[in-house]
């Protein structure tokens, strides 16, 4: 597929009108919209937005290549805008941006799309190139420069670049979190200073469309030092015993010299694999505890929303529908309470905790992992626990599977060549599941007297007390819109609800509701306030609210975080705040406005959930609309 036929007429803008970064954004993305490339434009928004919190697009060289890949994405396009004076866009190298190429690129099975994408990030490396595009006084004159680059260059990645004979042999990966601009650019970068230092070098590409000059075993044998550049997870384990660099793929673009300098005198720590912890590794990000935590619940949630939800349903046939020995019993409801409490919600810690341990120790953690979760919530101490320690010894069973099986796989790694085969299928599975379910068996018992014992605490917390978690919870949810403390405040609802109370669920997805209705609601109330994008996207945040989907604010906290978010963060807590004061129960984990009618108590307690959260929404709406300035 050719660039110019994802590059149109129609989503070119020779001069951009936009003075900011985020003006910059929505500029673009309004012209994908018009020329009926997207399918959703929130929802794209939001993965363009998502993908500028990792790392800044702007690559330097006057250059800025925000993207995503979406199933927001209809017809996967290139929008191309242009600023003469130059926008702040937090690039790399400090300097404003001119030239701004905004890649959406589609979900699905067929990626010809993404070949070129990667290919419009090598072109853009040549100096002479992005001169023609700057020069360009019209858009028949951009598409004929993209056209005549295309027919220079066919393959962005290039083989071991040629050097003597008696060079030293560096080796590099490239990755970023999407695979389209960052991970070829950088390539590109590290093979043209390579070949100008006089340096072998080769460089496999993890992109969106797979593996591509992929390193052999021999080639890492040879090699004299290794350059990851890289944002995302790429294949480790390989570089066991070898120099490695890991650093961020953003460094590759501006720092190549310095690091092809640094792998050519092996100045680079030796790298030693020990499953999950890189210890030449350079960069920053989430690591240790949230990120295990975070593993283990982004895997266990498909089962507590598909499993809380199913139960809930069940008792629109009667509480006591799923009981053959009840006058309300039917045997439909007696199976979705089968499928969704009997199955998925037993299943709900043991998957915690395998995935827990498998962030920490990768698939051999995996086994032991599950295994102390089943321990966790079958093995009882405490006269009428019936569940175990529960979410408590799940958390608890993952971190201890992973550990342990890091120290097992440490203690036989000076095995015999001959017997390696025997370790990840004999050895790992036995010791592990072995010591952590012998462990677990031991704690399991006074864990799960603890784990009743703050559960009967909260339950019988009651009037300000319970009212004071539910403020606490409810600004919790407004604070990082989707991020660790919102994760936080969302899994400690989960672990009560697998608990038997149904209050702080409720008290979190109502919470959770506000950020997107409060703002939609802003945006009618005080249109002079707003944007004409910021309003448009408004009507979108009623549903993306009503849906309890809290990322929906997103747009609006990144323009003005310093007033969005304490507006939002008050309507959570005041809906936090009545939810907990009207003793609201809901057994759904997840959906919204849709499963109010499960609330327990019926009609009366579900309008006085729905007050709960419309007063929260008007209160972030007003509040918002006292902090945020008048737009002229």
């Amino acid at each position: 597929m050719k660039i110019t036929e994802l590059l149109k007429q129609e989503t070119i803008i020779l001069d951009l009108q936009a003075k900011t970064k985020e003006n910059v954004l929505t500029e673009l993305i309004d012209q994908l919209d018009r020329a009926g490339k997207l399918a959703d434009k929130q929802k794209f928004t939001e993965g363009i937005l998502g993908r500028e919190e990792q790392s800044t697009t702007g690559i330097g060289e006057g250059i800025a290549i925000p993207h995503a890949k979406s199933a927001a994405v209809k017809v996967p396009s290139i929008a191309f805008g242009r600023s003469t004076e130059g926008i702040d866009y937090d690039s790399l190298d400090g300097q404003p941006a001119h030239l701004f190429f905004m890649i959406a690129a589609s979900d699905g099975a067929n990626n010809a799309h993404l070949e070129a994408l990667s290919r419009l990030s090598t072109f853009l490396m040549d100096e002479k190139f992005r001169g023609k595009i700057y020069d360009a006084t019209s858009v028949e004159q951009i598409l004929e420069a993209v056209n005549q680059k295309e027919a220079e260059l066919e393959e962005p990645e290039q083989p071991i670049t040629e050097a003597p004979a008696d060079s030293k042999k560096i080796l590099a990966v490239t990755a970023c979190p999407t695979g389209i601009a960052h991970t070829y650019m950088a390539a590109e970068k590290l093979n043209e200073t390579a070949k100008e230092m006089g340096i072998n070098i080769k460089v496999e590409t993890n992109g969106s469309s797979g593996v591509k000059n992929r390193l052999t075993d021999q080639e890492i044998e040879e090699a004299d030092a290794i350059i990851v550049a890289a944002d995302t997870k790429v294949e480790m384990a390989r570089f066991n015993g070898k120099h490695v660099i890991q650093t961020p793929v953003g460094k590759a673009l501006h720092e190549s010299e310095s690091l092809l300098t640094r792998a050519a005198k092996q100045d680079a720590p030796v790298y030693k694999h020990e499953g999950g912890k890189d210890e030449s590794s350079e960069k920053g990000g989430k690591s240790g505890f949230y990120k295990h935590l975070m593993n283990g619940v982004s895997n266990m949630l498909p089962f507590v929303v598909g499993g809380g939800i199913l139960i809930a349903l069940s008792f629109f046939w009667g509480v006591e529908s799923s009981d053959p020995t009840s006058d309300e019993y039917n045997a439909f409801a007696a199976m979705l309470n089968a499928i969704g409490g009997d199955k998925a919600f037993f299943l709900m810690v043991p998957v915690l905790a395998g995935f827990i341990a498998s962030s920490i120790a990768e698939r051999p953690g995996f086994a032991p992992g599950m295994v102390g979760g089943l321990i966790a919530v079958t093995v009882s101490g405490a006269e009428g626990a019936d569940g175990g320690s529960g979410f408590l010894g799940g958390l608890i069973a993952g971190f201890l599977a992973g550990y342990v099986t890091l120290f097992v796989k440490k203690a036989f790694s000076k095995l015999p060549d001959a017997l390696e085969g025997l370790k990840p299928v004999l050895f790992f599975p036995l010791f592990s599941i072995a010591i952590t379910g012998i462990i677990m068996m031991l704690i399991n018992p006074p864990l799960t007297q603890v784990y009743t014992g703050i559960s009967s605490f909260l339950e019988g917390m009651g009037g300000t007390n319970q009212v004071l978690v539910g403020i606490i919870l409810g600004a919790m949810m407004g604070f990082d819109l989707g991020g660790p403390i919102n994760k936080a405040a969302y899994t400690f609802g989960i672990a009560m609800l697998d608990a038997g109370n149904y209050s702080f669920i409720a008290t979190v997805m109502a919470a959770g509701m506000v950020p997107p209705l409060g703002m939609a609601i802003a945006t009618t109330l005080f249109k002079n306030k707003f944007t004409k994008q910021e309003r448009e996207a408004g009507k979108t945040a009623y549903v993306l609210g009503a849906c309890f989907i809290t990322e929906g604010v997103i747009p609006f906290a990144a323009a003005d975080p310093a007033r969005v978010i304490p507006s939002v963060m008050a309507g959570g807590a005041v809906t936090g705040a009545l939810t907990m004061l009207f003793d609201i129960g809901l057994r759904a984990p997840h959906g919204g406005v849709f499963v109010i009618g499960l609330v327990e108590g019926g009609l009366a307690k579900g309008l006085l959930y729905l007050l709960a959260i419309v007063v929260g929404a008007v209160v972030a709406a007003l509040v918002a609309g006292v902090l945020k300035k008048r737009i002229a």
